[in-house]
């Protein structure tokens, strides 16, 4: 699956581009200024972002729709008809997203474009790996002499069960995908009340009774041999790395591909972020 960058994600980019501009006009001192900020950039990729999961549906599809269009050419074939001839006649039905490609595919059939020529430009303008591979298997089917008809029925049960085999295995992973993104939300409940609770009591403590006033912990600092290290950045790089990798496991149990599991990386860390400068007023 490719996106390519469109006109439109420009429209986004400016809004944001103004977003920020306003933040630095009108929040820049406020604890407001980095929640808008990320709320801005949010913008600039939302379009993006939208793109994404849009292709992800329609690529779905055209995996369920590819099976229709493959199974209605094995029946044709069976009675008797050629390949290039089951081709034109299957075209005419109705097969959702994949209709634009397999058009353009009977087309070329018709202009006498030979079929495993056809198949490939077919296979690359869906830009899906499923169909690619199974195109690529047809092609070196009928390159060696095989029996044409076996192979599309083989090519069917091959894909219902590599779909078959994807439902169920993100039907398993449902609960642990569900459990990361809970898991994640109550890490950073915890460290927010470890930053605006426990350690300003903490100081109350060390400064009433100087138990803790040799640790210096106070104003989210630690002093002590190592030096002074500030716990509010600390915490904060802890829920960046807990988002990054939450997300990427997410997005490989549930579709098997990291590319998938960086965009939750991405959603997780955009919304701990809002949900951190919101309540602190700040980063750290």
């Amino acid at each position: 699956m490719i996106l390519r960058f469109k006109k439109q994600y420009l429209i986004g980019i400016l809004i944001a581009a103004f977003l920020i501009a306003l933040d630095f006009m009108y929040f820049l001192k406020t604890r407001w200024f980095y929640t808008f900020f990320i709320l801005a950039i949010s913008v600039a990729w939302l379009q993006f972002w939208i793109d994404f999961f849009n292709e992800l549906k329609r690529q779905k599809e055209i995996e369920t729709k590819f099976l229709e269009f493959v199974r209605s050419l094995v029946n044709t074939v069976k009675s008797g008809v050629s390949i290039p001839q089951a081709i034109v006649n299957v075209a005419s039905d109705d097969y959702g997203a994949l209709n634009p490609y397999i058009k353009k595919l009977s087309h070329q059939v018709q202009w006498g474009i030979p079929v495993p020529k056809a198949l490939m430009t077919f296979s690359r303008n869906t830009g899906n790996s499923v169909i690619k591979r199974s195109v690529a298997i047809v092609i070196e089917a009928e390159k060696f002499g095989g029996d044409i008809e076996n192979v599309l029925q083989s090519v069917v049960s091959s894909v219902f069960d590599v779909k078959k085999m994807k439902q169920e295995r993100k039907s398993a992973a449902y609960s642990q995908i569900v459990q990361g993104y809970i898991i994640f939300f109550v890490f950073i409940v915890i460290m927010l009340v470890l930053q605006l609770k426990l350690f300003p009591q903490l100081t109350k403590m060390g400064t009433s009774f100087g138990g803790l006033g040799g640790l210096g912990i106070g104003g989210g600092m630690i002093s002590g041999e190592a030096g002074k290290l500030n716990l509010d950045k600390i915490f904060f790089g802890l829920v960046l790395v807990q988002g990054f990798f939450a997300g990427i496991m997410i997005g490989k149990f549930s579709e098997g591909t990291l590319k998938n599991g960086l965009i939750h990386s991405l959603a997780l860390i955009t919304i701990a972020t809002l949900i951190i400068t919101t309540i602190k007023g700040g980063l750290w």
